[in-house]
């Protein structure tokens, strides 16, 4: 049997505080740094969970929802302020990616950075999904 890491809880959010998320992930993050055109442009940094680690504590009236491409990931983004703290990902649509920016300051204790290349999608995804 594998040892899973310890879960722990990181709260986060958005810039204007209307969108509060918490999320229990390892005490060691992995996340994905994707170079995808949205990824670029919006600095997302990818931690990947599944919906039962993932809860939205307050915010959900101030969301906006933007598809693109295949309409399959829901790109959610605060309406107030702008900022895309989660999301539903195409990679892993049973689950949400949260921005490690948007995850509140000094709970971070380490992270290991996995590149991802986004602009060729379909090539990389293999490495990335659960099986």
């Amino acid at each position: 049997m594998i040892n899973s890491p310890e879960q722990i809880e990181y709260r986060g959010g958005c810039h204007c505080g209307a969108i509060r998320f918490a999320v229990r992930a390892p005490s060691e993050l992995e996340i994905l740094d994707c170079n995808c055109s949205i990824c670029a442009l919006t600095g997302f940094q990818h931690l990947i969970v599944q919906a039962e680690d993932f809860t939205l504590l307050s915010g959900k009236e101030a969301l906006s929802e933007y598809r693109f491409n295949t309409g399959t990931a829901r790109h959610l983004f605060c309406r107030k302020c702008g900022v895309k703290s989660y999301y539903v990902p195409r990679s892993h649509p049973d689950g949400f990616s949260v921005n490690l920016r948007c995850l509140d300051p000094g709970q971070v204790d380490g992270v290991s950075r996995l590149p991802f290349d986004g602009v060729h999608w379909e090539d990389a995804i293999s490495g990335v999904q659960k099986e």
